[in-house]
């Protein structure tokens, strides 16, 4: 039995269930493969570079969805979802992302609509739907984080999580709200072993007369990516930015006293909110990495490191 890469559940013999489809539009009853390879779609993204409004280092195609052909379509502007191929030298971070993304949502994160889909030589490619855009060529304002410190591409990593907290009650319209939203991000992405959350992945978004968080974006177990290339010596980072002045050897103290208490200044009942839906999602997360499209050794790496950070907040380790 098929497992829909969009929405998670079981759909049979087909590729993706009416649920993912609905997730993607209500209106959509199909979806085609994508009709370029992953070499194809990563020569586009080359060749595109420059013509489109999407940063970063992974290759990444702008698309729109062509609801009656059931069908991604490449253009140079006005895009409504990024899709991303298999990298050349990373495999599997589609999958990576795709199920990092849905842990996300499980934890009750914010997130866009993503998923995977099916490419024409059988690869799979994520895809993430632009949250950002209104329709009709209309834009929601957003800065990362970088811009707002006065930061580039090259200094995205020379910064702090305190350094962040104090951008939100700068630039947020109610930051107290927003630095729960922090609080879970961040510790959310030290349980799955994000940990490339740099100050370009960050942002703030105008949604009429308020400024608040973006959903959450480029979420993917960097330290799985890392272990499954045999690069162990790479993962030793749990943090991009330092908190507390380390960025490895976290503990519970360091996230919850330090710094949803101390620093983000968030009551002993939101952060025991946080921390409850936090460790209940786990069991959750167990099942959506065992049916996830990694391969088996990035489903035991993942679930590894899952039972070590959560073993280090000191909920219970042990896989089932």
């Amino acid at each position: 039995m098929n497992i829909c890469p969009i929405a998670y559940i079981p759909c049979g013999d087909v590729r993706y269930s009416r649920e993912g489809l609905r997730i993607l539009d209500p209106r959509l009853t199909r979806l085609q493969d994508f009709p370029h390879d992953a070499a194809q779609q990563r020569r586009e993204a080359l060749l595109r570079t420059g013509r489109m409004s999407i940063a970063g280092v992974h290759p990444k195609l702008s698309t729109v969805l062509d609801v009656d052909e059931g069908l991604f379509c490449l253009v140079d502007q006005g895009g409504r979802f990024i899709i991303k191929p298999q990298h050349s030298d990373w495999p599997q971070l589609p999958e990576n992302e795709g199920l990092t993304m849905r842990l996300a949502s499980v934890a009750g994160l914010d997130v866009p609509v993503s998923g995977l889909v099916r490419c024409r030589d059988g690869s799979w490619s994520y895809f993430v739907k632009r949250f950002d855009r209104l329709g009709r060529g209309l834009k929601k304002a957003l800065e990362d984080f970088a811009q707002l410190a006065g930061a580039t591409r090259d200094t995205k990593y020379d910064s702090s999580m305190e350094r962040v907290a104090k951008l939100i009650e700068q630039h947020c319209t109610f930051p107290m709200v927003e630095k729960e939203r922090l609080f879970r991000l961040a510790l959310f992405s030290f349980l799955v072993g994000n940990e490339d959350l740099h100050l370009k992945n960050f942002s703030v978004i105008t949604n009429g007369p308020k400024v608040l968080l973006s959903p959450a974006y480029d979420l993917l177990s960097s330290t799985v990516a890392f272990l499954a290339m045999g690069k162990a010596a790479d993962a030793i980072e749990e943090l991009a930015l330092p908190l507390a002045g380390k960025k490895r050897n976290l503990t519970r103290t360091d996230w919850v006293d330090y710094f949803g208490a101390e620093r983000l200044r968030l009551t002993p009942k939101i952060i025991d909110k946080v921390l409850a839906e936090l460790a209940g999602a786990i069991p959750r997360w167990r099942e959506l990495i065992e049916i996830s499209f990694l391969s088996e050794r990035g489903k035991t790496l993942y679930q590894d490191l899952l039972t070590e950070r959560a073993g280090r907040m000191g909920w219970p380790s042990k896989a089932g």
